[in-house]
């Protein structure tokens, strides 16, 4: 497989049309914010190494519901890319939050997905410090490292993360990353070459390939900070929900059951059996259905505890 630049789809195109470069923390930072500022709110948070486009295949179907905002992290999709060794989680919640109070948001639902999901874990720690931004009404996680004692990362990942990091991204191309991102999609949910170009484009834009080293650091992060975001998902003081792909080799079905031996709140789970590690990619359906249940759980909830007394 080879790669073209200029085969990239016209919806990576218009996605970029429909956002904007905000400055937050001194950062240029690429924020998509749809829908009437009268309906409830989700904040979206993408993963490694992709960027907000993961979102795309459930965008507009839950933007007739809700104001949807997402952004490109720092050194993700359109946002800038410093070359640099500097990038955090911690660092990452501080822009989230920065976009949060820029944006007004008082009270809003958190959908995050793989190292979003390290980030919201940060986030959820300062709900729960009262010294967050705004306040959650949910949090829901589709498959992502929650633990890092499951988190079973490529052979690449821990490559980059090592003192060669630097020489392995040098030589990581575009037919060396269509493999290993196939790998963690189900067998029957591959993703396309349309697909890959585009993620693919994504991640150099700016030139960003050469930050994997850089980015890859989040990892060495869920270690040094794991007691503070376990202890986030099992003191969290609102719903929080799994929305996971089985057969995701990095953090499918074994991550769901750790989930649950270490009694992390769970208010909803499910289970996708043939789905691997980008559910919203490659059964958004389903991912809508389950999403749309948790919420009218939690609407019902409020309803029947309203009523009460």
């Amino acid at each position: 497989m080879s790669f073209n630049p200029s085969n990239i789809s016209t919806q990576v195109q218009q996605w970029r049309q429909r956002g904007e470069i905000v400055s937050l923390l001194g950062r240029s930072i690429f924020v998509i914010d749809e829908g009437s500022h009268d309906l409830p709110v989700i904040v979206l948070l993408h993963g490694f190494p992709t960027s907000s486009w993961d979102w795309q295949p459930i965008w507009d179907t839950l933007g007739g519901t809700y104001r949807l905002i997402a952004l490109d992290m720092l050194g993700f999709g359109f946002s800038e890319k410093p070359n640099n060794r500097d990038y955090s989680i911690h660092g990452q919640a501080d822009i989230v939050e920065a976009l949060v109070k820029a944006k007004g948001l008082n009270h809003f639902h958190v959908l995050a997905h793989d190292y979003g999901d390290t980030v919201a874990q940060e986030l959820l720690a300062r709900q729960i410090e009262s010294t967050g931004a705004g306040i959650w009404l949910s949090c829901c996680f589709l498959n992502g490292g929650l633990f890092p004692e499951t988190h079973r990362a490529l052979v690449t990942q821990k490559l980059l993360l090592s003192p060669v990091g630097r020489f392995v991204n040098r030589f990581t191309g575009y037919s060396k990353f269509s493999q290993n991102f196939s790998s963690v999609f189900g067998r029957d949910t591959k993703p396309t070459e349309q697909n890959l170009h585009d993620f693919w484009w994504l991640i150099n834009i700016n030139n960003g390939k050469h930050l994997f080293h850089n980015l890859i650091t989040y990892m060495r992060d869920r270690i040094n900070h794991r007691d503070r975001w376990v202890t986030a998902l099992q003191t969290a003081p609102m719903p929080l929900a799994l929305i996971n792909g089985s057969v995701d080799p990095v953090s499918g079905a074994h991550m769901v059951a750790r989930y649950k031996t270490l009694s992390c709140r769970l208010d909803y789970c499910a289970e996708l059996p043939l789905i691997g590690h980008y559910p919203q990619v490659e059964a958004p359906k389903d991912v809508l259905q389950h999403y749309k249940i948790f919420i009218e759980n939690i609407n019902k909830d409020e309803m029947d505890g309203n009523g009460s007394g």
